[in-house]
């Protein structure tokens, strides 16, 4: 609970920086499914460890307090905070404020930073969230079709509960679009639509019963669209490649090159969105599914 108060702290510090895209990323994952998955965990562990000794991994201590050094000593070279000296205000960043409308053509600077001129990046990231997804499978198996969650009909005692469910449902679904498809006009796009979209699911599990949830969005279905969503990003690199410009250059897609940035960041949002709400769904199901030791 204090991890999800820091969260929701950090996100009204970004938004008095006028960080507001930051700060929608923060509120959706740090205070909402990260605070849910952490109590899953903890759901999930023993009462007592385990009597039979585990040997002591000193390679991976070793390799992981290393690396760690090595991040805090790589630290100390970057500029302070909020110099105007730092490289990065320098050249980057006059770059992208006073030429990204003219190059990509949408208003929000942060979409056409993350979406076109650091494309890779995010590919990266919606990869890494992809995996972190597998990894989650690998730890705790892949949950069969009909086997999720124990056969109940979820807090059907309370009443008020599932009444302001049904309220919320709707409103958090297209607010979730709104922000999936408002991204390039003002704060919002892929990872936090997809981290709203997916709370919805969520809730809806928790209040009516894993059966329902099940019956609404398989878990095949999910992980394929978790898949899939990837693929979708990485091909509209590939089709830039088949047009004869780079990967992931979005200015040939359009007649124009502004039409071509806003079908590419439109197909490359979408995908993400898909990705981060299936993955998020598909460790909800994972956490459901797994039989606590006791």
């Amino acid at each position: 609970m204090l991890f999800g108060i820091y969260s929701l702290l950090s996100a009204a510090l970004f938004v008095v920086m006028d960080a507001v895209d930051v700060a929608f990323t923060e509120a959706a994952v740090g205070a909402g499914i990260s605070t849910i998955l952490m109590l899953g965990a903890l759901a999930l562990t023993s009462r007592e460890q385990h009597p039979v000794p585990r040997p002591r991994h000193w390679i991976a201590l070793s390799a992981v307090v290393i690396t760690g050094a090595a991040l805090i000593y790589g630290t100390f070279d970057m500029p302070l905070y909020a110099d105007p000296n730092a490289p990065a205000h320098l050249h980057v960043v006059p770059r992208y404020l006073q030429q990204s409308m003219q190059e990509i053509g949408i208003p929000n600077v942060v979409t056409s930073v993350l979406a076109s001129y650091r494309g890779y990046d995010t590919l990266g990231e919606t990869v890494v969230i992809f995996t972190a997804a597998v990894g989650v499978f690998g730890r705790l198996g892949i949950v069969p079709e009909g086997a999720v969650g124990p056969k109940t009909g979820g807090m059907e005692h309370h009443l008020i509960l599932r009444i302001t469910a049904k309220l919320m449902l709707p409103l958090i679904l297209v607010f979730a679009l709104y922000v999936q498809f408002h991204g390039d006009f003002g704060p919002g796009g892929g990872f936090q639509a997809g981290v709203i979209f997916a709370s919805a699911f969520i809730l809806y599990g928790l209040v009516f019963g894993m059966e329902s949830l099940t019956a609404v969005a398989p878990p095949i279905v999910v992980r394929t669209l978790a898949a899939t969503g990837v693929l979708i990003y990485a091909g509209v690199g590939v089709v830039s490649l088949l047009l004869g410009s780079n990967y992931l250059d979005y200015n040939v897609l359009g007649d124009q090159p502004t039409h071509g940035q806003h079908l590419g960041i439109f197909l490359v949002e979408f995908g993400v969105g898909m990705t981060v709400a299936a993955s998020m769904i598909s460790l909800f199901y994972a956490y459901a599914s797994y039989k606590r030791e006791e």
